[in-house]
């Protein structure tokens, strides 16, 4: 028997966190990129017991030599040549900046059309920032400009941008000001403007094609007493699927929309704390939800 076997899948290098328990960082985004048929190498940042949400955990933080070793050993594979994207998320400590950079650096020789997707992961509204120190500065100074794609929360637009984000209007402009700082694609994962009602998210994306919003329902997590921990490392994963399947912004939006949704309602009726991948996964690829972007003039 023969078998139709495609060689074209894209393929990611996600450098990110790993948690043994639940899912965050790379815990959240591998698996469901793949189940999306997307080939991703895992390189990770920490390797902890859990998230931190918790307020305790055991692991390690990995020192930025060893996950540059890492990169290394793909890259003596032969790998490189083939990964279409670098995905990084939370980098537990500074100097991983430096590390990242490189590996992006390293597969861009490798591959001049790949592109680098940076979730910044330092800071919520709410929260202020929780990453390590040096961390947002890292991230300004250092990844923004060398980013192709980001996927802010608002709190972060906010720092990275030194802009108000008050308004729509606001948020917009500002996801512009960051586009004029590196990033080609601007992906705004928590756009509410101040005092709006708190019965929904709304996303903002926006590149050189135009800008384009999308609404879904607020979950009430007042049980779990905090949010989806690893719902931000879904939606940077899904959307960056969505553009290297070669979606327009908008289509690329609407999907990761639907996506995120679904596995967050799956998760909710269910009554997780942690995200239920496994019990949503035919919703990464056939959404139970849809939700249909729309342009902003």
């Amino acid at each position: 028997m023969r078998h139709n076997i495609r060689m074209d899948y894209p393929q990611i290098l996600s450098i990110q966190s790993a948690v043994s328990y639940g899912f965050a960082g790379n815990s959240a985004a591998v698996f469901p990129l793949r189940r999306a048929g997307i080939d991703v190498w895992p390189v990770y940042t920490v390797n902890f017991s859990n998230h931190t949400g918790y307020g305790a955990w055991r692991g390690i933080h990995i020192a930025a030599s060893d996950v540059s070793d890492i990169v290394t050993g793909i890259d003596e594979r032969g790998a490189l040549t083939h990964v279409d994207a670098v995905l990084s998320g939370y980098q537990g400590s500074a100097d991983m900046g430096e590390a990242i950079v490189a590996a992006v650096e390293l597969v861009k020789q490798r591959n001049p059309a790949a592109r680098y997707c940076a979730d910044p992961v330092f800071g919520d509204v709410g929260r202020g920032v929780y990453a390590a120190a040096g961390i947002p500065e890292m991230m300004r100074d250092l990844v923004t400009p060398r980013a192709d794609i980001m996927t802010p929360n608002l709190f972060e637009l906010q720092y990275l941008t030194g802009r108000p984000t008050n308004t729509l209007a606001d948020i917009v402009a500002a996801a512009a000001a960051l586009r004029e700082l590196g990033p080609e694609t601007v992906l705004v994962t928590s756009a509410q403007e101040t005092g709006e009602r708190p019965d929904f998210v709304r996303m903002i994306a926006l590149d050189s094609t135009g800008c384009w919003q999308v609404e879904t329902p607020l979950i009430d997590r007042t049980f779990a007493g905090s949010g989806f921990v690893g719902s931000g490392d879904l939606t940077a994963a899904m959307f960056l699927a969505q553009l290297l399947r070669g979606a327009t912004l908008g289509d690329a939006l609407s999907a990761t929309a639907s996506i995120v949704y679904s596995v967050l309602k799956i998760t909710d009726d269910l009554g997780g704390v942690e995200l239920r991948l496994v019990q949503a996964q035919d919703s990464i690829t056939d959404p139970v939800y849809r939700f249909t972007a729309q342009p902003l003039a």
